[in-house]
């Protein structure tokens, strides 16, 4: 006997999708466009579009990783508001929850319905690019496939979540508000808390961190899943029989591709999730901006939070923090400032929930002391830095990778390859987080308690741990000359010792990091230059390594950055990295040429790429050839001491006169 209970009502389904045709119609010819261009090419001969299997492999990844995504998250809320549109109309949402239907139907029908209208204008462009392909030999069958999947997956979670988004509130405009916020709130709070604390905690930045950035579906997919390709040299033969090698795509692979299906999965389910809301949501709901009673506090109050937030720190920086104000008392004029803003954003969530203004009560009181006792909270924790973060060097067992930045080079380090290495950069990282109230004071007055010489860098530390959490800190550093040769425990010192070690130095020009040298460049400042291939490349650094390991070449100067001695030709080196991730990355070095440097001068001259006369120092270069040295012109010296007199008694007389000064 067939059962009475039906979960699929075809008459609503039949009427959902000629109701909405322009949106999946519009759609389709959109994406029908590309292989019909496709398709016109060929017929004119054109091999533009004319490729091997693997090529259009790629394209397939390459378009599923950056387009698909992009594409889904806007669709999605557009068929979500299609298909729940009449849950925000209130005679609407009372005519369908009256009819013969109940709601596990409606839930299921409906959501079938806005699946398949997001399904028709995938399915109309996949269907014509698979046919365009065949004709043209490109067809590939398991990049095909793989795509499809990926594209489901895209599909499934961003309709689960404005389904989601669709049962917990009750105003259409404020579904695709929830929506988006909801799509990047992990992004949005991340970049929020960090660019707050940036001012209290030391070394932490202003950007986000990207902790939580798996909570935003569209950023972690085309970040982490891409179209891993490996090529390989391929040996021909030309007209005249000569032999030339050419790269050839040998091999496509969707990197984190089970990211998809993780998606996927949880799009399920969000889905469930709104189905158990459906099933219990009230009709009288509409209209509301939140439909689930139980939610309304938490929209309130998040109101609160990120107006707090965002309102907050626009008010400090308009009113407070041109102000010098130590660490600790910024706490007090932040935490007012939190407060006003917080304090407007909870009585306008109040108001859009109550729908009235209304809403200055007695009650209200309660909840406006606990924003302010958040904002107070919140402040004294990053003023104090409570929760030790600027205190915290990741353990050495838990590195997975090391990148750091200091002395104007990038250095890369692994765990299990590198221990050596990224004990020193904790240790030299340890001792200046103990000494960071030192480094805040000298950062803060830019002078110390000596007369020396004093340096500015910058340091940044991003530490990748095998958990997948990244720790970065990036630092504005002030040096003092005095402090660096007299107080060997000093983060100065600490810096200088491991930027200025005989294993930095060898990383600094990627000797022993798995990197290959690709070329570079050999320029004299008499204008002579020259390209350099993969070979000579290769032979310059081979005997770079040996100045190096020599100590000749290598040795950072903080406190003279003029290179006068060194000789007024310029060697830059070019490498290509493979990281950890399988992603290729490039580097360029500059290698400044000094007088001691034996093996390197020697193989320059050797190789032809620098003459003799080439070999003679800047200083004595711009003295020799008087390069932007005209004011020791006796005569010329004497004109610019005259004219600098007259504007001095012009000035002094109270009268204001420009003056050109043409050399010649």
């Amino acid at each position: 006997m067939q059962s009475k209970t039906s979960f699929f009502n075809g008459t609503i389904f039949k009427k959902n999708l000629t109701r909405y045709w322009p949106l999946w119609g519009m759609a389709s010819f959109g994406g029908a466009l590309f292989p019909l261009a496709m398709l016109v090419n060929l017929l004119h001969g054109s091999n533009a579009f004319r490729m091997e299997p693997l090529e259009m492999r790629e394209i397939y990844f390459n378009v599923l990783t950056y387009a698909v995504p992009v594409i889904s998250i806007v669709y999605a809320i557009l068929c979500a508001l299609a298909v729940w549109g009449y849950l925000y109309n209130a005679r609407s949402v009372g005519m369908m929850h009256t009819i013969p239907v109940k709601r596990d139907s409606l839930f299921v029908t409906n959501v079938l319905s806005g699946l398949t209208m997001m399904a028709i204008p995938y399915a109309v462009t996949g269907i014509l690019v698979v046919l365009v392909s065949l004709a043209a030999g490109s067809f590939d069958g398991l990049g095909t496939l793989v795509t499809v999947g990926g594209v489901i997956c895209d599909s499934v979670c961003f309709f689960g979540l404005a389904t989601l988004c669709a049962m917990v509130v009750g105003n259409v405009v404020a579904l695709p508000a929830v929506y988006a916020l909801l799509n990047f709130i992990a992004v949005l709070t991340d970049a929020t808390i960090n660019l707050l604390a940036q001012g209290f905690i030391f070394g932490l930045n202003g950007s986000y961190s990207g902790q939580f950035e798996w909570l935003s579906p569209v950023v972690y997919l085309m970040k982490k899943v891409s179209a891993d390709c490996e090529y390989g040299q391929i040996k021909e033969i030309n007209n005249i029989e000569q032999y030339y090698y050419t790269s050839k795509l040998t091999s496509v692979t969707l990197e984190n591709g089970y990211i998809l299906a993780i998606y996927g999965a949880v799009g399920v389910a969000l889905l469930v999730a709104a189905y158990f809301l459906y099933r219990n949501r009230r009709s009288e709901s509409a209209g509301d901006v939140v439909s689930v009673k139980a939610l309304k506090p938490v929209f309130r109050y998040g109101v609160a939070f990120y107006a707090a937030m965002l309102g907050g720190r626009l008010l400090y920086a308009l009113f407070v923090e041109s102000y010098d104000y130590s660490d600790v008392l910024r706490v007090a004029p932040l935490s007012v400032c939190m407060f006003v803003a917080g304090a407007i954003g909870y009585y306008a969530a109040s108001m859009l929930l109550a729908k009235s203004a209304r809403v200055f009560t007695k009650k209200s009181l309660i909840g406006l002391a606990a924003v302010a006792v958040g904002c107070v909270a919140m402040c004294i924790t990053m003023g104090y830095d409570l929760l030790g973060i600027s205190r915290r060097v990741p353990t050495a067992d838990s590195i997975e990778t090391l990148t750091v930045y200091v002395a104007e080079n990038n250095y890369n380090l692994r765990g299990g390859q590198d221990e050596e290495l990224i004990e020193a950069v904790r240790k030299m990282h340890q001792t200046l987080v103990n000494q960071q109230e030192r480094a805040k004071q000298n950062s803060k007055e830019r002078c110390f308690e000596t007369n020396g010489k004093v340096a500015f860098t910058y340091l940044t530390l991003e530490y990748r741990l095998k958990s997948g959490l990244n720790v970065q800190r990036r630092y504005n550093l002030y040096l003092s000359e005095d402090v660096m040769a007299l107080d060997p425990d000093s983060y100065d010192a600490a810096i200088d010792e491991l930027v200025n070690s005989p294993a930095m130095r060898q990383r600094r020009i990627h000797a022993d990091d798995g990197a290959k040298v690709t070329g570079g460049w050999v320029n004299s400042y008499n204008g002579n230059g020259f390209d350099l291939n993969e070979r000579e490349a290769q032979a310059l650094l081979d005997v770079l390594k040996q100045d190096a390991a020599e100590g000749t070449w290598g040795t950072y100067d903080w406190f003279d950055r003029d290179y006068e001695t060194a000789y007024a030709v310029d060697l830059d080196l070019e490498f290509q990295i493979v990281d950890s991730d399988g992603r290729t990355h490039y580097d360029y070095i500059n290698i400044v040429i000094w007088p001691e440097m034996d093996h390197l001068t020697g193989k320059l001259l050797e190789l032809g790429l620098a003459e003799p006369e080439d070999l003679i120092s800047r200083h004595e270069y711009d003295e020799r050839f008087n390069w932007g040295y005209y004011d020791k012109d006796p005569e010329v010296e004497a004109m610019l001491n005259a004219y600098s007199k007259a504007a001095t008694e012009t000035v002094i007389g109270g009268a204001y006169a420009t003056t050109s000064v043409v050399v010649g």
